[in-house]
Order: C-alpha cells, then sequence, then structure tokens
C-alpha cells in the first residue's frame, strides 16, 4: 500500500511518466506481437495474474506468499521461453522477414496472381476429381505442423499444385501449406477435428480441414475425391460447394486482410 502510494505521489516526476509508459508499450508489443497466436491467450492471463499477484503482496503482509513469488519467478523466467518457443520462433520470422504476404503490403498484383493459380487448380483438381488440401497460413504460427511434411518450398502455381495433389504420387495423401506466395510443404499431417461430422460425404481431408483452423486463424481449401466439391474452411467454419467465382472472393478477402 505504502509503495501504491509513493508511486501516485511521484507521478508528477516525468521521468516516472515515461518509466510507465515503457512498461505499457513493452506490454502492448507483446500482445501485438503474439496476436492471432495460440499463445496470446496464455500471455494475457499471465499478465492478469501477474497484476493480481502484484496488487496482493501491495495491499496485505503475506510473508509466505511473498516468499513464494520471489523464490518462484526466476523459474517462471525460464519456463516461459521454453513454453513459447514455437510462438517466439514465429514472431522473429515476421520481424525479420524481408517479403511479407502478397496483397498485405499493397502488392495488388502479387496477390491477384496467387489466387487465380489457386482458382485455376482447384477448378481443375474438381473437375478430374482428384483430392486436394490446401492450408494458408495467417498470422498464427503453424510451423509444428509445416514440418510434418515434406518441404517444397516452390512458388505457388496451377501446375505445381496439379501435380502435388495428382493421384499416385508420394505426397498427394496430405495437406499443402502456402505462406504468402510459396508452397513450404506437402504431405503434411494435421489435427482432425473432434466434432461429429452429420454428412457421410465429409471424410478425412474434411476432418482435418476443420481441425487445423479450430485453434488457428488458417484458411483451407479443400477438393473433395468423391464429389469434386470445392469447400472452405476458417474458425471451424465450413462453406461448401463454391464455385470459381466465390472461391476468388474469399480467397482475395483472406490475403489482403
Amino acid at each position: 500500500m505504502d509503495e501504491l502510494r509513493l508511486l501516485i505521489s511521484h507521478l508528477s516526476d516525468w521521468q516516472t511518466i515515461v518509466d510507465i509508459l515503457l512498461v505499457a508499450l513493452v506490454i502492448y508489443g507483446l500482445l501485438h506481437l503474439f496476436r492471432g497466436t495460440r499463445a496470446v491467450q496464455v500471455l494475457r492471463g499471465i499478465v492478469v495474474v501477474a497484476l493480481g499477484i502484484a496488487l496482493i503482496t501491495s495491499f496485505f503482509q503475506l510473508t509466505a506468499f511473498s516468499w513464494l513469488v520471489r523464490n518462484a519467478t526466476p523459474a517462471l523466467l525460464v519456463t516461459i521461453p521454453i513454453i513459447f518457443q514455437p510462438e517466439l520462433r514465429r514472431a522473429l520470422e515476421r520481424l525479420g522477414r524481408s517479403t511479407p504476404i502478397p496483397g498485405r503490403n499493397g502488392r495488388s498484383s502479387a496477390a491477384a496472381r496467387l489466387v487465380d493459380e489457386v482458382v485455376q487448380a482447384t477448378s481443375i483438381l474438381s473437375r478430374r476429381r482428384h483430392g486436394a488440401l490446401i492450408v494458408f497460413e495467417g498470422d498464427t504460427g503453424l510451423q509444428e505442423y509445416i514440418e510434418t511434411g515434406v518441404p517444397v518450398d516452390g512458388e505457388v502455381s496451377s501446375r505445381l499444385l496439379q501435380t502435388i495433389f495428382f493421384p499416385g504420387t508420394a505426397l498427394h495423401d496430405g495437406a499443402v501449406f502456402v505462406r504468402g506466395s510459396r508452397v513450404l510443404s506437402a504431405a503434411a499431417v494435421l489435427p482432425l477435428t473432434g466434432r461429429q461430422l452429420t454428412d457421410v460425404q465429409l471424410g478425412t481431408r474434411h476432418r482435418a480441414a476443420i481441425g487445423i483452423t479450430e485453434g488457428t486463424d488458417a484458411l483451407t481449401v479443400v477438393v473433395s475425391e468423391e464429389s469434386g466439391a470445392v469447400s472452405v474452411v476458417r474458425n471451424g467454419r465450413m462453406v461448401r460447394r463454391l464455385n470459381d467465382s466465390r472461391l476468388r472472393k474469399i480467397l482475395q478477402n483472406f490475403v489482403r486482410a
């Protein structure tokens, strides 16, 4: 309590104000850096718990609790980077990436080309009844799933996607990951949704497409091997039987968001 009063009495000091603003800026920067990732909820929870502990120890003289907090803090500082390792790596990649996602920095021509190639590929795959599953990475880091596939690192093109999903090829059975304008990997393994799907036409590809979007902001495009129907999944919700025009509009909105 005394420390809180002392802090309030020093708010007229410009150095104290700058100090508080810098702390607030660091917290805001961390939340913004992890925005859209699964770690942001945990990070917010940690901030709330830390503020709660600070208020409790300021208002009440809890000797044993204060001792526990002081001795647990070093262990937490070591544990947090381990828990957030995938998200931290993803965040550093976002900071150091020299080529942002096309369309998100005004490169409309590159975004338009990406959408054209994907729409053309899905249209051909749909007519031929070649099953396909394409995952477009958003802000949420998906590196742990990308690494389950075979590295490709090629420019997105209709021919490349058709080749990957051609039946009988080594890479056709699995998911393709797209980041920006590049195919990162193929034949990747995705988590399956635990929801019960009533439609018997929704197979493993559709369950995987829903599963990867339930905890991330990714968008998936699915081509049914049985019916040739094209579907899009976002936030665990599926839109089915899309024509080329509707698919184009959805992809344009995603890459330009």
